[in-house]
């Protein structure tokens, strides 16, 4: 699929790192360094601007790496970009870790995945369909 693309950064394009990737990573594209502090959470602007075809989306997701190692994620993981959105990506970073943590230029802050998806139409019934699970919510099949 093809995707058209503003590049305002002062970066690549992003792209998959393997034939097998499902992300593409974004970079910040900002003018001096942000430090997040302990809790704290920030937008950080890409310098990207997309354009979807209806029916798909594009998820902004935390780098695992970033997670893992550092405490850093994205806050409202995935981050949802509507194909009737045109604005530039920002990605809203937060830190859960107790050190500070510095956004350099040209990080790798998180990553993009496109994703397709269905739309749905509702239709109001009285009763739905009986299963095994029936209402057992949170944790109800078991932790083993």
């Amino acid at each position: 699929m093809t995707i058209q693309i503003i590049n305002k950064s002062k970066h690549n394009l992003p792209h998959y790192e393997t034939n097998a990737s499902a992300g593409m990573d974004l970079r910040a594209n900002i003018s001096e360094s942000i430090t997040l502090q302990p809790l704290e959470r920030t937008i950080v602007k890409t310098g990207l601007f997309i354009e979807l075809p209806i029916g798909y989306e594009a998820q902004v997701r935390p780098r695992s790496g970033l997670a893992a190692k550092k405490g850093i994620t994205v806050l409202n993981a995935p981050g949802t970009i509507d194909a009737d959105y045109r604005g530039e990506i920002g990605v809203i970073l937060v830190n859960l870790s107790k050190e500070d943590f510095v956004v350099e230029d040209g990080e790798r802050i998180a990553q993009l995945v496109i994703a397709k998806h269905a739309r749905a139409e509702w239709i109001t019934v009285e009763e739905l369909s009986s299963t095994e699970r029936g209402t057992g919510g949170f944790g109800s099949t078991g932790v083993k």
